[in-house]
């Protein structure tokens, strides 16, 4: 691998996690929301580093395109509690006679298999006759999953490219949370082998799960995320027209009592939950607060 592509990616890498602890006036990238999301917070950045690590080179004649991906760690501290927020982001980088010319994330759009309708929801599935013994929901084994997991993949479970809402079903699964297997797409929330559910894999099938289940896994909406507990879940509407397009679980609360999220996709560790740093953010953008429960 040329060493110089190399050196520069790790600068790349640098000077990304620069632009996010510099002022900045681009509101574009979410760098500048973020910030104004610290001072509302009242979080301070105490330390902060970056790398980059190259995924996939591709050559044509003079250009060289470069897939990578950027690892974050801002420590932050708020009044009296320190934390570590971590995040994952993949990037591509042209390159033209070994000089970099363009350098953008690689955004990946959500799964959108599911009818924006609320899919039908069916109760009956495999392991309804287990529901009745299962009615706990154990939060510390699904933050436990989510802490273990959040940057990387169980080869037990398949993997998408956008893995947000499986990442989530694993977490809710490994909480407690009975499989309801219908053995149809279209109904219950369940994997097996090569085939799953759209409510285990699809972030607005998984929304209408939750609120419309009434035995098994199932979802208590919550007026404010204030409300929320560990292991329960937040889902998105970045552009506010009824298509929910990402998921994340709660594992921490801060001073304030703002739930801080894991979440997969652009794989996220201890993140604040408005998502304001988030590029699909949009001043349209809805939340849907729900308490995780097993019945």
């Amino acid at each position: 691998m040329d060493q110089s592509i190399v050196e520069a990616v790790h600068l790349l890498a640098k000077q990304r996690n620069q632009a996010f602890v510099e002022t900045s006036s681009d509101q574009s990238n979410g760098l500048e929301r973020s910030k104004n999301v610290q001072k509302r917070r009242h979080v301070a950045l105490v330390h902060s580093k970056a790398s980059g690590t190259i995924t996939r080179m591709h050559k044509v004649d003079q250009q060289t395109i470069v897939d990578y991906t950027v690892f974050f760690e801002w420590l932050y501290k708020q009044q009296n509690q320190l934390y570590v927020e971590e995040r994952q982001e993949f990037r591509r980088v042209l390159f033209e006679k070994g000089n970099p010319i363009t350098d953008k994330e690689i955004i990946i759009q959500p799964l959108d298999l599911d009818p924006k309708a609320p899919l039908p929801i069916d109760q009956q599935g495999e392991d309804a006759s287990s529901l009745r013994t299962k009615n706990r929901y154990n939060r510390r084994e699904a933050v436990r999953y989510a802490e273990r997991w959040w940057n990387d993949y169980n080869p037990t479970y398949n993997k998408f490219t956008d893995n947000c809402t499986n990442f989530i079903s694993q977490c809710l699964h490994a909480g407690g949370a009975p499989m309801n297997r219908s053995g149809q797409k279209s109904k219950g929330w369940w994997t097996e082998g090569a085939s799953w559910s759209l409510s285990w894999t699809v972030a607005h099938s998984l929304r209408w799960y939750l609120s419309g289940s009434t035995s098994g896994l199932r979802g208590e909406e919550k007026a404010t995320a204030q409300e929320l507990q560990l292991g329960d879940v937040i889902c998105y509407d970045f552009t506010g027209d009824g298509r929910w397009q990402h998921t994340t679980m709660v594992v921490a609360k801060d001073e304030n009592n703002e739930p801080l999220v894991n979440a997969q996709t652009v794989n996220s560790r201890m993140r604040y939950w408005t998502y304001e740093d988030s590029t699909a953010w949009t001043p349209e953008i809805k939340y849907k607060f729900f308490r995780i429960m097993v019945t």
